[in-house]
């Protein structure tokens, strides 16, 4: 599974011109499932999410999670976060999961921040969304329980 995470100020999700999940201060995670993820690999980046200490601490330095400073998780299911752009100028997506399952993947990872105690929005699986971010930082951030970089 991979999430690209970016700390956002405030973040809102829009499905035919209806906000359906908003944040204030938090992490914004357009996240995606794999081919052969399982619900370990949900687990895996839901801890990485919801421990990521990337809010600054009265020093300026970032050391702070999101329970700390009071924040929340807009998660956006993303398959495109499996693009593989190896040849040409189209990404393929071969390496995506299939919708069925990737839905209930993609629901194990939302389950599995709020049983952390976070407040966690979402968009529509599946639907055309509009997203608005309001990056702090910038600070985005790649989550992937396969690969290490």
């Amino acid at each position: 599974m991979r999430a690209v995470v970016q700390r956002a100020l405030r973040a809102r999700v829009e499905v035919g011109g209806e906000v359906v999940g908003a944040i204030e201060l938090g992490l914004v995670a357009f996240v995606g499932a794999g081919k052969d993820d399982t619900d370990a690999d949900a687990d895996y980046v839901a801890n990485k999410v919801a421990g990521l200490r990337v809010f600054p601490d009265d020093a300026g330095k970032m050391s702070l999670a999101l329970a700390e400073v009071g924040g929340g998780v807009l998660a956006i299911s993303q398959f495109t976060v499996f693009g593989d752009m190896r040849k040409g100028l189209r990404p393929g997506f071969d390496g995506a999961m299939e919708p069925v399952q990737a839905e209930a993947l993609y629901q194990r990872f939302v389950a599995s921040v709020r049983a952390k105690g976070l407040p966690v929005a979402t968009g529509r699986f599946r639907a055309d969304m509009k997203v608005y971010v309001d990056n702090d930082g910038p600070v985005t951030i790649l989550i992937d329980s396969k690969r290490t970089f």
